[in-house]
């Protein structure tokens, strides 16, 4: 188990994670500490704990934007799916009336 020090509003936490995995923690650690950041320049510091809720709502509030945004893509990728399922039988049946009008071609020419 690796562990990995993050700064979030001038604070190091202690983390641990997964090995191989503590680039990502970090990453994942500054973004929060961006966030924080923008949150103290717009409301100033409003101690920690009260900090991390707003910022923890404010990220809730991106992952629900994100999941509604995966959702309508999914919609979206269920309808051409469809519509490719679709031109596929289409495909399918001209093949069809194609070898059926060469088989009336075939046994028009040997009457």
């Amino acid at each position: 188990m690796a562990h990995v020090t993050v700064t979030i509003n001038g604070r190091q936490y202690q983390v641990a994670c997964d090995d191989g995995q503590e680039a990502h923690l970090s990453r994942l650690g500054k973004y929060v500490d961006n966030r924080v950041q923008e949150l103290v320049a717009a409301v100033g510091q409003a101690g920690d704990a009260r900090l991390l809720v707003m910022v923890s709502l404010l990220l809730a509030d991106e992952l629900s934007d994100a999941y509604a945004e995966l959702e309508s893509i999914s919609r979206k990728s269920e309808g051409v799916a469809r519509l490719i399922e679709s031109e596929e039988k289409v495909s399918r049946t001209l093949e069809n009336i194609a070898d059926r009008i060469e088989g009336i071609a075939v046994g028009l020419e040997q009457a």
